[in-house]
Protein backbone atom coordinates (compact mmCIF):
# COMPACT_ATOMS: atom_id res chain seq x y z
CA UNK A 1 0.00 0.00 0.00
CA UNK A 2 1.20 3.53 -0.73
CA UNK A 3 2.61 5.25 2.32
CA UNK A 4 0.26 8.22 2.03
CA UNK A 5 -2.80 5.98 1.76
CA UNK A 6 -1.66 3.98 4.76
CA UNK A 7 -1.12 7.10 6.88
CA UNK A 8 -4.45 8.55 5.74
CA UNK A 9 -6.14 5.48 7.25
CA UNK A 10 -4.60 6.57 10.55
CA UNK A 11 -6.34 9.97 10.17
CA UNK A 12 -3.03 11.76 9.55
CA UNK A 13 -3.43 14.87 7.42
CA UNK A 14 -1.60 15.37 4.14
CA UNK A 15 0.12 18.44 5.57
CA UNK A 16 1.38 16.50 8.57
CA UNK A 17 2.66 13.73 6.28
CA UNK A 18 4.65 16.17 4.14
CA UNK A 19 6.15 17.92 7.14
CA UNK A 20 7.13 14.63 8.78
CA UNK A 21 8.66 13.40 5.52
CA UNK A 22 10.82 16.54 5.21
CA UNK A 23 11.93 16.25 8.84
CA UNK A 24 12.75 12.54 8.34
CA UNK A 25 10.21 11.61 11.00
CA UNK A 26 8.77 8.75 8.94
CA UNK A 27 11.00 5.69 9.30
CA UNK A 28 10.76 2.43 7.38
CA UNK A 29 12.88 -0.29 8.95
CA UNK A 30 14.89 2.44 10.65
CA UNK A 31 15.54 4.49 7.49
CA UNK A 32 13.80 7.75 6.51
CA UNK A 33 11.01 7.27 3.99
CA UNK A 34 11.91 8.59 0.54
CA UNK A 35 8.46 9.44 -0.75
CA UNK A 36 4.81 9.41 0.26
CA UNK A 37 4.28 7.23 -2.82
CA UNK A 38 6.58 4.56 -1.37
CA UNK A 39 5.04 1.09 -1.22
CA UNK A 40 4.77 -0.20 2.35
CA UNK A 41 3.74 -3.51 3.91
CA UNK A 42 3.68 -3.30 7.70
CA UNK A 43 3.56 -7.10 7.83
CA UNK A 44 7.10 -7.13 6.41
CA UNK A 45 8.42 -3.71 7.45
CA UNK A 46 8.45 -1.64 10.64
CA UNK A 47 6.85 1.76 10.09
CA UNK A 48 7.26 4.65 12.53
CA UNK A 49 5.52 8.00 12.23
CA UNK A 50 7.02 10.49 14.68
CA UNK A 51 8.14 7.58 16.90
CA UNK A 52 4.68 5.98 16.81
CA UNK A 53 4.39 2.46 15.38
CA UNK A 54 1.91 2.24 12.51
CA UNK A 55 0.43 -1.22 12.17
CA UNK A 56 -1.39 -0.54 8.95
CA UNK A 57 -2.14 -3.40 6.59
CA UNK A 58 -0.51 -6.79 6.02
CA UNK A 59 -0.64 -7.87 2.40
CA UNK A 60 -1.10 -11.37 1.01
CA UNK A 61 1.48 -13.01 -1.27
CA UNK A 62 0.81 -16.40 -2.86
CA UNK A 63 2.44 -18.58 -5.49
CA UNK A 64 0.09 -20.61 -7.71
CA UNK A 65 0.87 -23.38 -10.20
CA UNK A 66 -1.67 -22.58 -12.91
CA UNK A 67 -3.04 -25.55 -14.86
CA UNK A 68 -4.19 -25.45 -18.48
CA UNK A 69 -7.83 -24.54 -19.14
CA UNK A 70 -7.97 -21.93 -16.38
CA UNK A 71 -8.09 -18.22 -17.19
CA UNK A 72 -6.05 -15.58 -15.38
CA UNK A 73 -8.94 -13.54 -14.04
CA UNK A 74 -10.92 -13.06 -10.86
CA UNK A 75 -14.24 -13.88 -12.51
CA UNK A 76 -15.44 -15.38 -15.79
CA UNK A 77 -18.96 -16.26 -16.86
CA UNK A 78 -17.96 -19.41 -18.76
CA UNK A 79 -14.52 -20.63 -17.69
CA UNK A 80 -12.85 -21.53 -14.39
CA UNK A 81 -10.44 -18.89 -13.10
CA UNK A 82 -7.27 -18.93 -11.04
CA UNK A 83 -9.29 -17.54 -8.14
CA UNK A 84 -11.55 -20.61 -8.26
CA UNK A 85 -8.48 -22.67 -7.30
CA UNK A 86 -8.29 -20.91 -3.93
CA UNK A 87 -10.41 -21.85 -0.89
CA UNK A 88 -13.30 -19.47 -0.15
CA UNK A 89 -11.66 -18.03 2.95
CA UNK A 90 -8.70 -16.79 0.88
CA UNK A 91 -10.61 -15.55 -2.16
CA UNK A 92 -10.92 -11.77 -2.25
CA UNK A 93 -11.84 -9.07 -4.74
CA UNK A 94 -8.59 -7.34 -3.73
CA UNK A 95 -6.46 -10.34 -4.72
CA UNK A 96 -5.19 -10.47 -8.29
CA UNK A 97 -2.57 -12.15 -10.47
CA UNK A 98 0.67 -10.34 -11.28
CA UNK A 99 0.71 -10.57 -15.06
CA UNK A 100 -1.28 -13.01 -17.14
CA UNK A 101 -0.84 -16.50 -18.50
CA UNK A 102 -2.89 -17.64 -21.51
CA UNK A 103 -5.62 -20.18 -20.83
CA UNK A 104 -3.53 -23.03 -22.28
CA UNK A 105 -0.29 -21.90 -20.61
CA UNK A 106 0.69 -23.45 -17.31
CA UNK A 107 3.10 -22.50 -14.57
CA UNK A 108 4.02 -19.88 -12.04
CA UNK A 109 1.65 -17.09 -11.08
CA UNK A 110 2.07 -14.67 -8.20
CA UNK A 111 -1.12 -13.55 -6.47
CA UNK A 112 -1.26 -10.52 -4.20
CA UNK A 113 -3.47 -7.72 -2.93
CA UNK A 114 -0.53 -5.29 -3.07
CA UNK A 115 -1.43 -3.31 -6.17
CA UNK A 116 1.66 -1.07 -6.36
CA UNK A 117 3.94 -4.10 -6.07
CA UNK A 118 2.22 -5.82 -8.98
CA UNK A 119 2.64 -2.70 -11.10
CA UNK A 120 6.31 -2.52 -10.13
CA UNK A 121 7.01 -6.17 -11.01
CA UNK A 122 5.54 -5.62 -14.46
CA UNK A 123 7.15 -2.22 -15.16
CA UNK A 124 9.91 -2.30 -17.81
CA UNK A 125 12.29 -0.22 -15.69
CA UNK A 126 12.72 -3.08 -13.22
CA UNK A 127 13.65 -5.65 -15.92
CA UNK A 128 11.99 -8.63 -14.25
CA UNK A 129 12.96 -11.72 -16.29
CA UNK A 130 10.47 -14.49 -16.98
CA UNK A 131 11.55 -18.00 -17.98
CA UNK A 132 9.48 -20.64 -19.76
CA UNK A 133 9.75 -24.28 -20.75
CA UNK A 134 8.50 -24.65 -24.30
CA UNK A 135 7.75 -27.41 -26.79
CA UNK A 136 7.44 -26.52 -30.49
CA UNK A 137 6.36 -28.56 -33.53
CA UNK A 138 9.61 -28.40 -35.51
CA UNK A 139 13.39 -28.15 -35.35
CA UNK A 140 15.37 -25.49 -33.50
CA UNK A 141 18.95 -24.60 -34.41
CA UNK A 142 21.78 -22.26 -33.44
CA UNK A 143 20.35 -19.76 -35.94
CA UNK A 144 17.26 -19.48 -33.76
CA UNK A 145 19.41 -18.81 -30.71
CA UNK A 146 21.07 -15.97 -32.61
CA UNK A 147 17.77 -14.50 -33.82
CA UNK A 148 16.31 -14.51 -30.30
CA UNK A 149 19.47 -12.91 -28.95
CA UNK A 150 19.29 -10.14 -31.59
CA UNK A 151 15.59 -9.46 -30.84
CA UNK A 152 12.75 -11.04 -32.79
CA UNK A 153 10.84 -8.69 -35.13
CA UNK A 154 7.13 -9.45 -35.72
CA UNK A 155 5.41 -8.97 -39.08
CA UNK A 156 3.92 -5.68 -37.86
CA UNK A 157 7.53 -4.51 -37.22
CA UNK A 158 7.19 -4.75 -33.44
CA UNK A 159 10.66 -5.49 -32.09
CA UNK A 160 11.19 -7.67 -29.04
CA UNK A 161 14.01 -7.15 -26.60
CA UNK A 162 16.83 -9.72 -26.80
CA UNK A 163 15.83 -13.08 -25.33
CA UNK A 164 17.85 -16.06 -24.20
CA UNK A 165 16.96 -19.32 -25.94
CA UNK A 166 18.42 -22.63 -24.82
CA UNK A 167 17.70 -25.70 -26.96
CA UNK A 168 17.24 -28.83 -24.84
CA UNK A 169 16.42 -31.21 -27.68
CA UNK A 170 15.60 -30.87 -31.37
CA UNK A 171 14.09 -33.06 -34.07
CA UNK A 172 12.26 -32.44 -37.37
CA UNK A 173 8.88 -32.81 -35.64
CA UNK A 174 9.40 -31.62 -32.06
CA UNK A 175 11.86 -29.55 -30.04
CA UNK A 176 12.16 -28.72 -26.37
CA UNK A 177 13.70 -25.46 -25.16
CA UNK A 178 13.79 -22.87 -22.41
CA UNK A 179 13.41 -19.17 -23.10
CA UNK A 180 13.94 -16.13 -20.89
CA UNK A 181 12.40 -12.78 -21.74
CA UNK A 182 12.35 -9.43 -19.92
CA UNK A 183 9.05 -8.05 -21.20
CA UNK A 184 5.48 -9.23 -21.57
CA UNK A 185 3.89 -8.39 -24.90
CA UNK A 186 0.56 -10.03 -25.77
CA UNK A 187 1.16 -13.73 -26.63
CA UNK A 188 4.82 -12.78 -26.94
CA UNK A 189 6.52 -16.16 -26.63
CA UNK A 190 4.11 -17.84 -29.03
CA UNK A 191 4.54 -15.05 -31.57
CA UNK A 192 8.33 -15.15 -31.27
CA UNK A 193 8.44 -18.81 -32.24
CA UNK A 194 5.89 -18.34 -35.02
CA UNK A 195 8.18 -15.63 -36.41
CA UNK A 196 10.94 -18.22 -36.87
CA UNK A 197 8.66 -20.84 -38.44
CA UNK A 198 7.58 -23.12 -35.58
CA UNK A 199 4.45 -23.29 -33.44
CA UNK A 200 4.33 -23.59 -29.66
CA UNK A 201 2.43 -26.69 -28.58
CA UNK A 202 3.23 -26.47 -24.85
CA UNK A 203 4.26 -23.52 -22.69
CA UNK A 204 5.02 -23.42 -18.97
CA UNK A 205 6.38 -20.48 -16.94
CA UNK A 206 8.90 -21.72 -14.40
CA UNK A 207 10.45 -18.48 -13.17
CA UNK A 208 9.31 -14.91 -12.56
CA UNK A 209 12.13 -12.65 -11.41
CA UNK A 210 13.60 -14.22 -8.27
CA UNK A 211 10.64 -16.56 -7.81
CA UNK A 212 10.97 -20.16 -9.05
CA UNK A 213 8.29 -22.80 -9.45
CA UNK A 214 9.56 -25.86 -7.58
CA UNK A 215 8.52 -29.49 -8.05
CA UNK A 216 6.73 -29.49 -4.69
CA UNK A 217 3.86 -27.39 -6.05
CA UNK A 218 1.60 -29.49 -8.26
CA UNK A 219 -0.67 -28.03 -10.94
CA UNK A 220 -3.68 -26.35 -9.38
CA UNK A 221 -2.01 -25.94 -6.00
CA UNK A 222 -0.92 -22.75 -4.24
CA UNK A 223 1.13 -21.77 -1.20
CA UNK A 224 2.08 -18.62 0.70
CA UNK A 225 5.51 -17.26 -0.16
CA UNK A 226 8.22 -18.63 2.12
CA UNK A 227 10.47 -16.43 4.31
CA UNK A 228 13.21 -16.22 1.66
CA UNK A 229 10.69 -15.15 -0.98
CA UNK A 230 9.19 -12.56 1.36
CA UNK A 231 12.68 -11.07 1.69
CA UNK A 232 12.64 -10.67 -2.10
CA UNK A 233 9.31 -8.86 -1.77
CA UNK A 234 10.91 -6.55 0.82
CA UNK A 235 13.71 -5.77 -1.64
CA UNK A 236 11.14 -4.69 -4.22
CA UNK A 237 9.33 -2.60 -1.63
CA UNK A 238 12.60 -0.83 -0.78
CA UNK A 239 13.07 0.04 -4.46
CA UNK A 240 9.59 1.58 -4.76
CA UNK A 241 8.99 5.30 -4.98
Amino acid sequence: MRLDNLLAQEKISRKAMKQALLKEEILVDGRPARSLAQNIDTGLQKLLFQDQIIRGYEHTYLMLHKPAGVVTANKDKKLPTVMDLLPPDIQSDKLYAVGRLDRDTTGLLLLTDNGPLGFQLLHPQYHVDKSYQVVVNGPLTSDHIRLFKEGIVFLDRTTCKPAQLEILSSSPTESHASITISEGKFHQVKKMFLSVGVKVVSLKRVQFGDFTLGPELAEGQFRPLNPEELEVIKNYLEKSR
